[in-house]
């Protein structure tokens, strides 16, 4: 499982691609739902394209987030894969940065 606790508070997810993506992001909600007080990283680098329900299931994630007051990361984004976010609106919802090096460095001197 590519689901690690990089620190107290950041939760780093290495995506695994489809189809085993899906079952990485429901279990990734269940961490952050059980703990309530985490940020997540989402390192997209072994991820090549996403399917709706797997989208579905970042939007879940993303609410989760949000509603909990924490950031949601995205990071190593394939081009097909922000293609895909610039489509269907999602670019302007999504945090997305370079590299999980950025993400954990913008959220460590936000915490």
């Amino acid at each position: 499982m590519g689901i690690q606790n990089w620190s107290e508070e950041i939760v780093l997810v290495d995506l695994p691609p489809e189809p085993e993506m899906g079952e990485e992001l429901k279990t990734v909600t269940q961490i952050a739902r059980d703990r309530g007080d985490c940020e997540v990283v989402v390192d997209f680098s072994k991820v090549d394209i996403i399917t709706s329900s797997s989208l579905s299931k970042l939007l879940r994630l993303k609410k989760l987030m949000t509603d909990c007051n924490h950031r949601l990361i995205f990071c190593n984004v394939a081009p097909a894969t922000k293609g895909i976010f610039t489509v269907t609106g999602l670019d302007g919802i999504f945090e997305i940065v370079d590299d999980k090096f950025v993400a954990l460095a913008g959220l460590q001197m936000v915490g």
